[in-house]
Formats: C-alpha cells, sequence, structure tokens
C-alpha cells in the first residue's frame, strides 16, 4: 500500500483572509514522505504540478486534521478531487475514540518523547520574511512527527496524551483494523 504522509503550511492566516475555510488561504508549500520510496520532498507553491503524478498514484493520505484543513486546502490546486483517495486523519481518530482534539505537539511528546519544532503561525512569519528554508525545515519535521504517529498508533493501537489535571500519561485507545484496507481511489492518471 503506498501511503503519502503529508503537511501543508500557509502563506495567510484565517484572520487576514477573513475566513475560517481553509479553502480561502493561500499555501506557501506542502511537505510529504512516500512510503514507496521511503523519502521525503517539498514542493513550494508555485511548484505543485510535481506533485499532483504522486498524489493520484497514492492508495492512502495520511496527516494531521488533514481532513478538515489540508486536504480541502489542496483540494483548491489540485486538478482531481483529493476526497476520492482514502485519508487517514489521525486527529479525527483520536477525536472518534476519546470525544477530544488534541494537539500534535501534545500526542507527540507523550506518545513519542518528542517536540514539534515550531509553530504555524511560525511559518507564515518565515514566509512573510523569506526564511523558506526555516518553513521547509519545520514542515518536513511535522511530516516525520506525523509519520511516527501514524506507526506507533498502527502498531500499538493506541496513542498517549499527557492529562492537564493530573498530568499523567494517558493512553487513547483506537481501533485500527481496518486502516491499512486498500479501497479503490476512483482517481486514475488522468492528469496528465
Amino acid at each position: 500500500m503506498k501511503k503519502i504522509t503529508f503537511d501543508i503550511e500557509t502563506q495567510n492566516t484565517f484572520e487576514d483572509v477573513g475566513s475560517n475555510d481553509p479553502k480561502d488561504l493561500d499555501i506557501s508549500l506542502v511537505c510529504i514522505h512516500n512510503s514507496e520510496t521511503d523519502s521525503y520532498d517539498t514542493f513550494m507553491h508555485d511548484d505543485l504540478d510535481r506533485l499532483w503524478p504522486i498524489l493520484e498514484k497514492t492508495d492512502m493520505l495520511i496527516g494531521y486534521n488533514s481532513d478538515h484543513f489540508d486536504i480541502p486546502l489542496l483540494n483548491k490546486y489540485c486538478p482531481n478531487d483529493l476526497t476520492m483517495i482514502k485519508s487517514l486523519d489521525i486527529l479525527k481518530e483520536i477525536k472518534n475514540s476519546t470525544g477530544r482534539r488534541f494537539k500534535l505537539d501534545s500526542i507527540a511528546e507523550a506518545t513519542l518523547g518528542i517536540n514539534k519544532s515550531g509553530h504555524g503561525l511560525d511559518a507564515i512569519k518565515w514566509w512573510n520574511s523569506g526564511e523558506i528554508e526555516k518553513i521547509k525545515k519545520y514542515c518536513l519535521d511535522d511530516v516525520k512527527i506525523t509519520k511516527e504517529v501514524y506507526e506507533y498508533a498502527l502498531k500499538n493501537k493506541k496513542l498517549k496524551y499527557k492529562d492537564r489535571m493530573t498530568h499523567k500519561i494517558l493512553d487513547i485507545n483506537l481501533n485500527t483494523d481496518d486502516w491499512e484496507e486498500k479501497q479503490d481511489s476512483g482517481i486514475t492518471n488522468s492528469l496528465f
């Protein structure tokens, strides 16, 4: 099964565009991990044409808050409908299990003992000051963390978080049985 773990950074905030709709934002870059080649790659906003052939041949997209944020935003640019590709949104899985939403940083810290290297607002500041390499590093770090969180959950059928009141590390049980079941994406090699 070919999996693409991905994350998007934007050029602006919801406040900047006066909307809460991700489609109203502008992409600065997209970073991915391709399971088929076990490689990472970065696609700038003006270089997304290189990304479409990779996505049209994938079996599953993996992200964190990706069904709500990343996929709708990326769909604004994509010539095909990415919602036709199987998606595994880790945050959605967590919310389905617990009824709560947790930041990726909180899950990564409790589960893997690692933290994110920044915040999405940092990436927008870096964009505005032309510090593209910092955005790339931050976004790639998020993709690596998301990939590791996914792999941990798949193997252990759970993730962890730290309770704010007791400061104890607690489990989030997840049903991962169908996570890697292949399904027809409905997207064919029609982009080129």
